[in-house]
């Protein structure tokens, strides 16, 4: 049987709700939209939704023209890295063999966002030769508009010169990750930024993982944030064991954690195997999985 695709854009707006309840009626007009979550201190939304390659291509476009239209980033500040109203969108295959129909989607997306909305589209990851989109964000839209204009970057797709307002795009393909928040305690955010740099993978952390230290000013809280990219490579549990460790060590405690979006059942079976000491615990042994895949045979 074959499954829907995956996709979880990510936009620009984590504050007011009639822009969120419009990118939510456009992007679900077509797909299904399975969650949004909203951070008013990142001022940003991410949106998950599952379809086939055209109801997500048709989806896609509708809330990347609705954020062109309703967002303007000269008017925006938050605490998270951004080149764009709809700042990423991302296909993502529920199985590893279905990377090329999510590849395919994300090529297609991307021509049909520059044609019809004249934005700039950069491929990152497997599509753009590696580049992850913090390749594109350092500096903001400024920076990348300078490296454009030098001949540093192009875009892969559309015009030159990033949208005033709206900025540019970034599509590409990818597995499941898991987006996972910790918030600390602390009035520093060199403390968060120090505990970020202990469990990222470029600074000899955890293989996959890429996290920064963000200052949460409306949380009153300082905040890890991170990308899990191989849950399998690097448990969530043992991620989480080690930025309590290092926050308690730079005499910082744990307020909480946040999922952002959707997680593969996989990495929650392995961390509640290993809560509840089981051994041996992993998706095999969780009783509505089981049943789903007798459903597909």
């Amino acid at each position: 049987m074959e499954l829907p695709l995956e996709s979880v854009p990510n936009f620009s707006e984590g504050r007011d709700r009639a822009t969120s309840d419009a990118l939510a009626g456009a992007l679900g007009e077509h797909a299904d939209l399975l969650d949004i979550h909203a951070d008013v201190d990142h001022h940003r939304s991410v949106f998950t939704l599952v379809g086939t390659e055209n109801e997500l291509t048709e989806s896609l476009l509708a809330g990347v023209a609705c954020a062109k239209e309703r967002i303007d980033l000269r008017r925006h500040e938050g605490a998270h890295p951004r080149i764009g109203a709809a700042d990423v969108v991302p296909l993502v295959p529920l199985r590893p063999e279905d990377m090329p129909r999510a590849q395919s989607a994300a090529k297609t997306i991307a021509q049909r966002i520059a044609d019809e909305l004249e934005l700039p589209v950069f491929l990152y990851g497997a599509l753009g030769g590696g580049a992850g989109p913090a390749h594109f964000r350092r500096g903001g839209p400024e920076e990348l508009q300078r490296r454009i204009t030098s001949g540093e970057l192009r875009p892969d797709f559309g015009p030159e010169q990033l949208d005033p307002g709206a900025g540019g795009v970034l599509v590409g393909a990818r597995g499941p990750l898991i987006a996972f928040n910790v918030n600390l305690r602390s009035a520093d955010v060199d403390v968060a930024r120090a505990v970020a740099k202990t469990v990222r993978e470029a600074d000899g952390g955890f293989p996959g993982v890429r996290a920064l230290g963000l200052d949460l000013p409306v949380a009153g809280l300082v905040q890890v944030s991170m990308n899990v990219e191989d849950w399998e490579a690097a448990a969530l549990h043992e991620i989480v064991s080690r930025v309590v460790e290092e926050a308690s060590r730079r005499g910082a405690e744990v307020a909480g954690s946040e999922l952002v979006g959707l997680m593969p059942a996989g990495a929650a079976a392995a961390a509640a195997g290993s809560a509840l000491h089981i051994e041996g615990f992993d998706e095999s042994r969780v009783l509505e999985l089981r049943l789903l895949e007798l459903g597909r045979d």
